[in-house]
């Protein structure tokens, strides 16, 4: 056994170092002693936390039905014997195990992160100086060197210490009603908090306070199925929750769950009968069409003129309920005509039996169009009629006659769009990567969110009639026939398309009604 050192003479501790040390033990002896409470405290803690996670995160019409089978489930506990008594050991036991870890922080490092964050709100208040001042405001909120915690609030980051969310105030004298105002204080934020992200501007001109918060991707492993909806009602894709009051349970890969839609009713009761869907090519204009002309087929018939002549749609040709397929100049003309006779055949039947299917009135008729622009251009060079133009009688009177009509295009095409399709479709979608001015010269309205242009095929924006502009991520809808389709999406494509007649009865009687 080793024996202490002695001391030196005039070396004694002084005794505030040795009160120091007595506190230190005193305090390591009362951690040690007090160890499972402050793991289960801890635990405790780290499950509540968890517990208010989940809640927020369930669905509004399902927290009803969560909170009774969560009291079920109580009053099953406290009836059996010994219940409360098995429930209590075992909430311990999950708040030890959840507070195992010390969770212990670098006090450096903290202090390090707080000063960079203080540093970018800092940068922040400054950049926004020139825009929210006024040389006579005697005590204005933004000056250069000024008080930055009297107009940032709830300031939150992430692991690289970037702004997530955040609260912050303007002076009312702020032109906040006027979008260009609006649009350069959105840019600027999004130059400073990091680009490559999407973010939400809540702007709330009565408070004079705008709330900014960092928006999570869209899911993207949603693929073709059949939805659960309404009759009338096509699924356009999915958004955020926050948009819409409803949810739809899909199937995945990494399993079932609960999506907020972006549903689109159509039909004599509609007040946006007609969907264009604009965006640059491989963006996922056409695989839009598909999917909504997959949901038309259980209670519908469609027609599809294929204007990119590039074969999207041959799946379809001879499936029951496909009027036709057609990609050449000829044969649209022939079909829209067919479509624009059939409109007015309808418009002259009793308005009750239009669309009542059931009592032998007419199914729904969908008329998907692709790429018109081009199909234009060619019928112009051939010196044949312009198939928009057989587009304008479906388009004016297909609400009462119970004709929807779906029209898709690229940006650079636009223009040669007929008046017709401009004026009457109310329902809009722009895909792929677009700036605010292309998305509110689109849909009649600017995106809350600040558009990004690295986006997966099938994400946009999309507005309903003079409703909100939503975030949309269109479910994937490759073509079958494509040799690059994944098998998966292959199958679930092919599984939506109701099965062809052995006799080809079907599909004689399509063409045999197109033709006549």
């Amino acid at each position: 056994m080793r024996r202490p050192l002695a001391r030196l003479p005039g070396r004694e501790t002084p005794p505030a170092a040795r009160g120091r040390e007595l506190a230190r033990t005193a305090a390591d002896g009362a951690a040690d002693v007090l160890r499972p409470v402050v793991v289960v405290t801890r635990g405790a803690g780290r499950l509540a936390a968890a517990a208010r996670r989940r809640w927020r995160a369930t669905p509004k019409e399902r927290r009803g039905p969560t909170a009774f089978l969560a009291g079920a489930c109580l009053l099953l506990v406290y009836l059996m014997p010994y219940g409360p008594l098995a429930a209590a050991v075992a909430l311990l036991a999950a708040a030890v195990w959840a507070g195992r870890g010390r969770g212990e922080t670098d006090p450096a490092r903290d202090e390090d992160a707080a000063a960079r964050r203080q540093e970018r709100l800092a940068a922040l208040y400054e950049a926004l100086v020139p825009y929210f001042s006024s040389p006579d405001d005697p005590h204005p909120l933004y000056a250069h060197e000024g008080d930055i915690e009297q107009v940032f609030g709830d300031a939150e980051f992430d692991g690289g210490d970037r702004l997530t969310a955040l609260r912050l105030r303007y002076p009312p004298y702020f032109r906040d009603g006027e979008p260009e105002s609006r649009a350069r204080i959105e840019q600027l934020l999004y130059a400073k908090c990091g680009r490559g992200r999407e973010y939400l501007f809540d702007w709330h001109e009565d408070d004079n306070r705008l709330d900014l918060t960092v928006l999570d991707p869209l899911p993207t492993d949603i693929g073709a199925q059949p939805y659960v909806t309404a009759h009338g009602e096509s699924v356009l894709g999915f958004t955020d929750a926050e948009g819409v009051r409803r949810t739809l349970p899909v199937r995945t890969e990494a399993g079932d769950r609960d999506e907020p839609p972006v549903l689109w009713r159509t039909g004599p009761r509609s007040t946006e009968p007609h969907l264009l869907a604009l965006g640059q090519p491989g963006t996922g204009t056409t695989t839009l069409l598909r999917s909504l002309a997959l949901q038309a087929l259980p209670h519908g018939e469609v027609l599809v003129v294929d204007g990119g002549c590039a074969g999207e749609f041959a799946f379809l040709a001879g499936r029951p309920g496909v009027l036709g397929v057609e990609s050449t100049v000829a044969g649209a003309l022939a079909l829209l005509r067919w479509a624009a006779e059939e409109t007015e055949r309808r418009l002259q039947r009793p308005a009750a039996a239009r669309d009542d299917a059931a009592a032998g009135g007419p199914r729904p008729l969908w008329i998907v169009v692709d790429r018109p622009a081009a199909l234009s251009h060619l019928a112009a060079a051939a010196g044949r009629e312009d198939p928009q133009g057989l587009l304008e009688v479906p388009l004016r009177h297909g609400r009462a006659a119970n004709v929807t009509v779906v029209v898709a295009d690229q940006f650079d095409c636009a223009a040669s769009l007929g008046h017709a399709v401009r004026d009457h479709t109310r329902a809009r979608v722009v895909l792929g990567p677009a700036s605010a001015a292309q998305v509110a010269s689109v849909l009649g309205a600017p995106p809350h969110t600040t558009p990004v242009y690295e986006v997966p095929p099938g994400r946009g924006y999309v507005r309903l009639g003079q409703g909100e502009v939503h975030r949309l991520q269109v479910p994937a809808t490759p073509d079958p026939h494509h040799r690059e389709t994944p098998e998966t999406l292959r199958g679930a494509v092919l599984e939506l398309l109701p099965e062809p007649p052995a006799d080809g009865s079907a599909t004689g009687t399509a063409a045999a009604q197109v033709g006549g």
